[in-house]
């Protein structure tokens, strides 16, 4: 089941990029599956289609759906590794953030400290 927060900062499209992402990596969207309609998953969750293209055209330029004319978007075979591919590529943002946080004397226990309790909400919290 997909959610979205209309109140969020996060636009909607990202937050549907999000929870596809989550399904896929949990085993809920198998290899090959077939994706919601745009149709349908846009009366579903009350939005505007067109936010829901973007979010698919967003996953399929990265490789984790294709399209068959007349017959819908389906799942990649390799969707998983296409996404943890996505995900390294970010730790690249996230060290030149670490490098600049260094840089302006933040302490390395801080960071971890954020890092451990980021981690923990994690585990309470569903994408």
């Amino acid at each position: 089941m997909f959610t979205v927060d209309k109140c969020s900062r996060t636009p909607i499209y990202e937050q549907l990029i999000r929870q596809f992402e989550y399904r896929i990596l949990s085993g809920d969207i198998p290899a090959n599956g077939l994706l919601p309609s745009v149709r349908s998953l846009s009366q579903e969750l009350g939005i505007n289609p067109n936010t829901l293209q973007r979010a698919y055209f967003e996953i399929e330029k990265r490789g984790i759906c294709y399209s068959v004319a007349g017959s819908g978007r389906y799942l990649t075979p390799d969707a998983m590794q296409r996404i943890r591919e996505h995900a390294i590529a970010k730790t690249q943002d996230f060290r030149a953030g670490v490098v600049s946080l260094r840089e302006h004397g933040i302490p390395a226990d801080m960071l971890i400290k954020i890092i451990s309790e980021v981690y923990q909400e994690g585990k309470a919290v569903e994408v």
